[in-house]
């Protein structure tokens, strides 16, 4: 039996969708992942086989081939364990679960079957909507995060993507209940009421430096750069860490900007949804190049990317 679920990659700021096959077929049991997987991926087996036993199903004992598609994308992350687990519970007919290929699937499975939260949540959202999918099922942790594209002030590509929804699980067993049997383990998520964002940090706290004051505040006006020279101490970080709070508020368009790279870097905070306050990037001044700019192995987002919409204060330059 060959089954199909839908996952993401993320390649620089964007999710490229993955069609995640598996098919069950003769020959010693075992699990062949193909794809181009990286190691993380490769070792899902082992969290797959131990979520599937400890959630009450049975893993089958037969050869399943697992194919990443398309191939010539590179994979990374464990956010494949939850459709990977899905998909061998179809594949092995203990479930039934047609409505799979309508949602894009993301989450880290433990040993438990429990689902932990993962990164590039976002972007998969926007892709999934753009793309006239029904919707996204992704962990219960990164469900704020996710119901951002519900915003009314969201732009899509597709007029038929409305109604869209946003699911989130916190084990398999929910994931399974609501493909398989059409039970959301929670009402599709709404939009929640924005609250006013504010900064620990105010411009007006600062005292004396009236010259250094003014030659902020000009900068911030027309986004010029600034040095500041000054013995230790003197208040240069100080005054740094307040010029997001006299910048102008974020826009919808740019809110959404900086939430995306947030989220692609894996450094949004447990329950938060929008960015809504510039940010202030403060790298040591050891820092590496592509720590700085971005870039690796797997390309991620650097301080630069970070402090998008904001402001990068390097520190001894």
């Amino acid at each position: 039996m060959l089954a199909k679920l839908l996952s993401v990659a993320i390649t620089g700021m964007d999710a490229s969708v993955v069609e995640v096959e598996l098919d069950q077929t003769r020959g010693l049991p075992g699990l062949i992942m193909v794809g181009l997987p990286d190691q993380a991926i490769k070792e899902s087996r082992d969290r797959v086989q131990s979520a599937i036993l400890n959630s009450g199903y049975q893993y089958p004992n037969r050869k399943v081939v697992i194919n990443l598609a398309p191939a010539e994308l590179k994979k990374e992350g464990a956010v494949y364990d939850l459709p990977i687990a899905l998909g061998i519970l179809m594949v092995s007919e203990q479930i039934s679960a047609e409505r799979a290929a309508s949602y894009l699937i993301l989450g880290e499975l433990a040993l438990d079957g429990s689902v932990r939260p993962a990164r590039g949540v976002l972007a998969a959202a926007i892709t999934a909507r753009q793309q006239g999918y029904k919707g996204v099922i992704v962990p219960l942790e990164n469900i704020h995060e996710a119901k951002v594209i519900l915003d009314g002030r969201a732009k899509v590509n597709r007029q038929e993507s409305a109604g869209f929804e946003v699911i989130g699980v916190s084990n398999l067993e929910e994931a399974v209940g609501f493909l398989g049997e059409g039970i959301a383990p929670i009402s599709p998520t709404t939009p929640a009421e924005e609250a006013a964002a504010e900064s620990q940090y105010d411009f007006q706290d600062v005292r004396g430096h009236e010259m250094l004051k003014r030659a902020l505040t000009v900068a911030a006006a027309g986004a010029h750069n600034t040095i500041m020279m000054g013995p230790p101490g003197s208040g240069k970080t100080m005054c740094a860490k307040r010029i997001p709070t006299i910048l102008p508020e974020l826009s919808y368009e740019e809110s959404l900007e900086t939430t995306k790279i947030y989220s692609i870097a894996g450094v949004m905070q447990p329950g938060q949804g929008w960015i809504k306050i510039r940010p202030f990037r403060s790298p040591h001044h050891s820092v590496s190049g592509p720590g700085l700019v971005g870039g690796g192995t797997y390309p991620r987002p650097g301080e630069v990317s970070l402090a998008h919409n904001g402001v990068l204060f390097l520190d001894e330059a």
